[in-house]
């Protein structure tokens, strides 16, 4: 919702004045289709010739996702850390045994049902189990555990940040293409040297939008769309961040109560709920 109203602020204040001090829409309008297809064209020929597919199709879904409200909400932290309180309790009362068919089969387990919001989501069910199927294994120490975590952490946000990057390649060639297309407008306008200087000047404006737009789409769209991808795969590594921490604080002996508190304490400061906010989920959630 926000990107909208940005974009429709942006627009609004560059015509606006634009209009405002007398200028004249008619020369871009005229351009805008042409222009348009010319940059859009080339930069997605560009964009296709410079990603592999798989980072293509992330890219998209990135693109669709900043059009979306973040997930990471403070009700979704609350449940995730009570689904992990859930998970140590069970294995501290009745042994790591106890949690092994949850962890090999989470979609039947009842721990993972009483969460839907978090249990649902296929790369964080497969991140705790992947990791409580090792404690229960116990061939694993914990710093040998937090090591693995860290480097899975690492690949998440290595495979989040290349859409990231792609967005901002496109945002930095979208001013050459726009003098690409500036340039091919000042050739067709100097093969036209004999005709009159209104033609003349209108031909040269034409030529300018090329530029106009290029450097418009880049830093009132592109660029801006690539940092809102930024701060949302920062969100989602928050997550993997908060589990991890909860694990291993159990892992060193801490009691559930305790461990989830460390996992807590990693969480951003917007969407941290407070102590006596996550003890009272909990409890209810008993």
């Amino acid at each position: 919702m926000f990107v909208v109203i940005g974009w429709v602020v942006v627009l609004g204040c560059v015509f606006g004045v634009f209009i405002a001090h007398g200028g004249n829409m008619g020369p871009i309008l005229k351009a805008l289709p042409w222009e348009m297809t010319m940059i859009g064209g080339a930069t997605l020929g560009a964009f296709l010739v410079n990603n592999q597919m798989t980072v293509i199709k992330s890219t998209v879904a990135s693109t669709v996702a900043c059009f979306k409200g973040s997930k990471y909400t403070k009700a979704r932290y609350m449940e995730l850390l009570a689904l992990q309180f859930d998970i140590l309790q069970k294995a501290r009362k009745e042994g790591l045994m106890a949690i092994e068919q949850d962890v090999e089969k989470p979609e039947q387990s009842a721990l993972f049902k009483k969460y839907p919001t978090v249990g649902s989501d296929h790369h964080v069910v497969e991140f705790i189990t992947d990791y409580l199927r090792m404690m229960v294994s116990g061939n694993l120490n914990a710093h040998e555990i937090e090591s693995l975590m860290d480097s899975e952490i690492e690949t998440h946000h290595h495979e989040a940040h290349a859409p990231v990057a792609a967005m901002q390649r496109v945002a930095g060639g979208l001013p050459a293409f726009g003098i690409v297309a500036a340039v091919l407008g000042v050739v067709k306008t100097m093969g036209s040297v004999g005709q009159p200087p209104a033609v003349l000047g209108a031909m040269i404006g034409s030529a300018l939008v090329g530029t106009f737009l290029g450097i418009l789409l880049a830093y009132a769209f592109a660029e801006p769309l690539a940092g809102l991808m930024e701060q949302k795969v920062e969100e989602s590594g928050k997550e993997l961040q908060c589990i991890k921490t909860t694990l291993l604080a159990s892992m060193q002996g801490y009691a559930p109560a305790t461990a989830i508190e460390f996992g807590r304490k990693v969480l951003l400061s917007t969407v941290r709920p407070s102590f006596t906010e996550l003890e009272g989920h909990v409890k209810g959630k008993k």
